[in-house]
């Protein structure tokens, strides 16, 4: 039989195709395929049809299998069972699938086995081929890469001599025993010692004798391969015995095994930096006027103490403020007042220089002792003491000699038992109860005293909000003919309704509204008050012709609107102004160059009654007096106290009395109404009466009440007497002389 033609019929291309598919699915069944399912199956087709062309080849060659075999290594199709799948499939298999006729040719199977083994030939070749290939890339790469780190090793080498000789900082090697190894030629300058000397020298032998002992266990920590490195501020002594401060960086070098090897250190000459932050450390924490430590200081010193305090430890206090120091500085000046500073910072500092304790400059012209002493107050004491008698002694500064005093507020107490904040805070309330003393004197913290002041402080802040929410009230005292015992008058007394403390009289806050000012809004709010409370009364009893005295403080009697405040009061209440009696003191009346005050004449005008409040007490000129619209003089209590008729002290008893007597004559000569204040007895009262006094208040005729009381006062229920006058008739705003009365 012919042979056929490779591209005639009986070579199927169809059987071809599904010869590869199989291929290739045994192909990625067997092993790794670097290539997608799609892309395999192409490949094989082409070597199938190759394959089968070579085999129907009129002209007989195996080297396409072989071709084959070298192709499918060149596609990484290299699986152990690829080969012998290729091999086995390449007999029956591949003629049932490519040659399905089954053409007969003679030499058909001798092609087949020629096939079969020319393709392991190329496979094994190509194999073979790969295998010397990869080796020699492999020999070639470490060859390559021996070269390279040699001369990487070569160039580290070269570069570290060069950093390591040519460096600014000094760098040190040294093993784990401490002996030097190896220096650089900065390292040996920096310590003034020779490279050779350096190196015969032990690591422990450069520490500073103050900080050896830490310095050599963080080493130790370091050679044990505990740390790794560590970097700090430390001293080393030259070799010419100068002190050299540097920043040391020290690293452990370890073995493969990570076994502790050798350090390197590498420090730097910070000896200008160090000096220059201790310069700018001591200009932070020290007065750049006195040189003493300043509040930063200070109070880092009395936090340190707080923080070791023991259970036990006391800690005291001496807070000074000079005396006058401001008008000195007013006066001559704040350079000398600089100057003068100085001399009084030096003396605080030297007469407690051998104490140990800390004297600081507050700031202005306050010191501070810090008391480092277990003596309790008594060192205190003993310390401020001292500190008087330094400042005390008269001061040259220039051409002036200055006298110059101290007032010091002295703290003493277990630390435990307060804080900072606390302790300066009782220091600076203690300072200021020394200097409300006097001059040139010491007072020592009182709790009670100062939770008293607190509470007082509390009452001086709620004074506004109280007013507003009207928490104040009047209570009012009677005021009572001597002749008949008729209540004529009553005394305005405001009274604080407060929320917590219950109803507080006015010595708990009138001084405290004096002192902020609010005088002038309370007392406004008193006068309106006791109007609309006086026009209640006349109203309803019009035949008593009751008077209302209202207490003028000193600030109002200088506002300049005291007048439309009064004359608007009397308008809004509709009181006749006679109704209306105005309290002052003596202090309020009297002008300070001698002349009436105008407004007393304003108010005398529009019919207002004046009155004299404790007269007696203070330092009225009589002839002044005369000139001024005054109606009545309120005799002061402790002049009628005198006159108890007890018997207790009857000398004592009798001057009283003539005291009395003669202010009353006095009174009476300038036509002036007299009324006598704190008549507590019945005793009291008729030696009054007999010396003709004019009217008394007091417990004995009646306590201060609400309104509602002097009502039913009014009608005759409760109190002694039960009739209501009038005042004695008047002429030109003045009583007759008491003539009514006697």
């Amino acid at each position: 039989m012919r042979a056929p033609d490779p591209d005639g019929g009986e070579f199927s291309r169809p059987g071809a195709a599904a010869y590869a598919a199989e291929w290739a699915r045994a192909v990625r069944r067997i092993g790794f395929v670097p290539l997608s399912a799609a892309e395999t199956e192409r490949l094989l087709l082409v070597h199938t049809v190759g394959l089968g062309r070579a085999l129907l080849a009129p002209t007989f060659s195996a080297q396409p299998a072989e071709d084959v075999g070298r192709a499918l290594v060149e596609a990484h199709l290299t699986g152990p069972g690829v080969l012998d799948w290729s091999v086995r499939a390449l007999g029956d298999r591949f003629l049932s699938w490519v040659l399905p006729a089954r053409v007969e040719l003679p030499e058909v199977r001798e092609r087949i086995a020629a096939m079969q083994g020319a393709f392991a030939a190329g496979f094994g070749r190509a194999l073979r081929d790969r295998v010397f290939s990869q080796q020699e890339r492999i020999a070639r790469s470490a060859w390559q890469a021996r070269d390279a780190v040699e001369q990487a090793l070569r160039d580290s080498e070269a570069r570290f001599r060069a950093v390591f000789t040519g460096a600014a900082i000094g760098i040190g090697i040294a093993g784990v025993d401490g002996r030097i190894i190896e220096v650089n030629q900065s390292f040996a300058d920096m310590l003034g010692y020779p490279v050779a000397e350096l190196r015969e020298l032990n690591v422990d032998g450069l520490f500073h004798p103050d900080d050896a002992a830490g310095m050599w266990e963080l080493y130790q920590e370091l050679v044990e391969g505990k740390r790794d490195s560590a970097r700090v501020e430390k001293r080393y002594y030259r070799k010419d015995g100068s002190v050299v401060w540097t920043d040391l960086a020290v690293s452990l070098i370890r073995h493969d095994d990570g076994r502790p090897r050798f350090t390197v250190a590498m420090i730097e000459d910070i000896t200008e930096r160090y000096q220059l932050q201790q310069r700018l450390r001591f200009q932070a924490l020290h007065d750049p006027l006195t040189g003493l430590p300043n509040r930063t200081l200070f109070f880092e010193s009395l936090g340190q103490v707080f923080h070791t305090a023991g259970a036990e430890q006391r800690v005291g206090l001496c807070f000074i403020d000079l005396d006058g120091f401001k008008a000195i500085n007013d006066s001559l000046g704040h350079d000398l007042g600089d100057r003068l500073l100085k001399v009084i910072g030096r003396r605080l500092a030297d007469c407690v220089s051998g104490r140990g304790h800390l004297v600081a400059r507050m700031g202005g012209d306050e010191f501070v002792i810090l008391v480092d002493s277990d003596g309790g107050l008594d060192d205190a004491v003993e310390v401020a003491e001292l500190a008087l008698a330094a400042v005390s002694a008269p001061v040259h500064v220039g051409d002036q000699q200055l006298a110059v005093s101290a007032s010091i507020g002295i703290v003493e107490c277990p630390a435990a038992e307060t804080s900072v904040s606390d302790l300066m805070k009782a220091a600076d309330t203690t300072l200021y109860w020394a200097k409300a003393e006097g001059r040139g004197r010491w007072a020592v913290y009182d709790p009670e005293r100062s939770a008293a002041d607190i509470a007082r402080s509390a009452l001086a802040a709620n004074l506004p909000a109280a007013l507003d929410r009207g928490e104040f009230v009047l209570h009012y005292q009677p005021i009572v003919s001597l002749v008949d015992g008729a209540m004529v008058a009553v005394e305005a007394l405001v009274r604080w309704q407060h929320p917590e403390l219950g109803l507080l009289g006015p010595d708990r806050f009138i001084g405290l509204a004096e002192e902020t000012g609010l005088i002038v809004r309370l007392g406004a709010w008193v006068l309106r008050q006791a109007c609309r409370d006086a026009e209640g009364w006349r109203r309803a009893y019009p035949e008593a012709r009751l008077m209302v005295n209202v207490n003028l403080a000193a600030r109002q009697a200088d506002d300049p609107a005291i007048v439309e405040t009064v004359a608007e009061a009397l308008q809004h209440a509709g009181l006749p102004a006679e109704l209306l009696q105005l309290e002052l003191t003596e202090s309020a009346v009297m002008g300070t160059a001698g002349e009436p005050l105008r407004a007393l004449h304003q108010l005398a005008d529009l019919g207002i009654r004046l009155a004299i409040d404790d007269f007696g007490t203070g330092y009225s000129n009589l002839a002044y007096l005369r000139r001024l619209p005054i109606h009545c003089l309120k005799l002061a209590g402790p002049f009628v106290e005198g006159i108890r008729g007890d018997g207790a002290d009857v000398v004592a008893d009798h001057r009283d009395e003539r005291i009395v007597d003669a202010l009353v004559r006095l009174a009476h000569a300038l036509e002036l109404w007299v009324t006598a204040e704190a008549v507590e007895t019945e005793e009291q009262a008729e030696r009054l009466r007999s010396l003709r006094c004019d009217t008394g208040q007091g417990r004995w005729f009646g306590a201060p009440m609400p309104a509602a009381d002097i009502r039913r006062r009014l009608e005759g229920k409760e109190g002694p007497g039960g009739s209501t006058s009038r005042l004695p008739e008047q002429r030109g705003g003045r009583a007759r002389a008491g003539e009514e009365t006697r």
